[in-house]
């Protein structure tokens, strides 16, 4: 039996428990994982609220939070190749991440760099593989000008970090708190609120080549409104509205290769996973609040085991 922190409810954190479960038993394609560190993310809470996927079906309950995880492989299952008993791996979990055990199909795992830990190696599956993503969709030459809204967040962070390394100039938009998280990796900071557009064009007289929107709504649009050609528009924020804008949702990748790219970033000094906070799956709950209530300023972590 191990420790697993689930919901037993669609609802608030009164749906909340830590409980007792067998280990899940590894299928075809697949490896157990003996859990060392999850990422928290916001899809973690809005799925306890009944938040279902595009095209994914409700979770089962009780269902384990968590999207992202790092570990030893403990078990694989038929048909897997490339990865053993005792390999050190991360990537997107089957049956979520917050628990001492989980699955990850070794479609998107990936072996972990000896020099990457694994607090940071649980942190790149979904903020890092993202911006990743978007940062590719785009396909921008070096020099050119990149807006990322919502350049704050775990996404917004990485995005920037991926670009500057892409040898693109980038523009975040972020409150006035997280103005030197931003130019500290390279960006241009732009205050958020309302009327940023006329901030960002103070900044960039020249216009911007591309929107990566992280936000959505109304500062979607008005990001939007800062481009000329709307297929450089791009949002992880609000896929219905950037469509009906012109532009496109980020297009997932979800491969080992993604992770492996990242990875390597990390290790080469290009991307900081920027974890801030840590915590025992015993208090994933405060881990959970910290990232639901907005008090994150950086990636927040579950430690698990050794």
């Amino acid at each position: 039996m191990g420790k697993a922190y689930v919901y037993t409810e669609f609802g608030g954190p009164e749906a909340e428990a830590l409980i007792d479960r067998p280990a899940p038993e590894p299928g075809e394609g697949q490896l157990l994982i003996a859990v060392r560190a999850a990422g928290v993310n916001p899809v973690d809470w809005k799925l306890r609220d009944g938040y279902v996927r595009p095209g994914a079906a409700p979770a089962e309950l009780p269902a384990v939070f968590g999207s992202e995880a790092a570990g030893i492989v403990e078990r694989v299952g038929p048909g897997v190749e490339g990865f053993g008993v005792g390999d050190a791996v991360f990537g997107s979990t089957l049956g979520g991440g917050y628990a001492e055990q989980t699955l990850l199909p070794v479609s998107v795992a990936a072996h972990k760099p000896e020099a990457l830990s694994f607090a940071d190696a649980a942190a790149l599956p979904v903020a890092a593989a993202t911006a990743y993503d978007g940062v590719q969709q785009l396909g921008l030459p070096a020099g050119a000008t990149l807006l990322v809204t919502g350049a704050g967040g775990g996404v917004g962070v990485a995005a920037v970090q991926i670009a500057r390394a892409s040898g693109l100039r980038v523009i975040g938009v972020a409150s006035d708190g997280k103005k030197d998280l931003v130019t500290s990796f390279g960006g241009v900071h732009v205050a958020s609120g309302s009327g940023f557009a006329d901030r960002v064009r103070a900044v960039a007289p020249d216009g911007v080549d591309a929107v990566f929107d992280l936000v959505g709504g109304d500062v979607l649009e008005e990001a939007a409104s800062l481009l000329d050609d709307r297929t450089a528009l791009i949002s992880a924020g609000d896929r219905e509205r950037v469509v009906n804008l012109g532009g496109a949702p980020v297009a997932r990748a979800r491969t080992a290769a993604v992770l492996e790219e990242v990875a390597a970033l990390v290790v080469d000094g290009s991307l900081r996973p920027h974890v801030t906070a840590t915590f025992p799956l015993e208090r994933a709950g405060e881990a959970l609040r910290t990232v639901e209530e907005g008090h994150a300023s950086g990636k927040v972590v579950i430690e698990v085991g050794a």
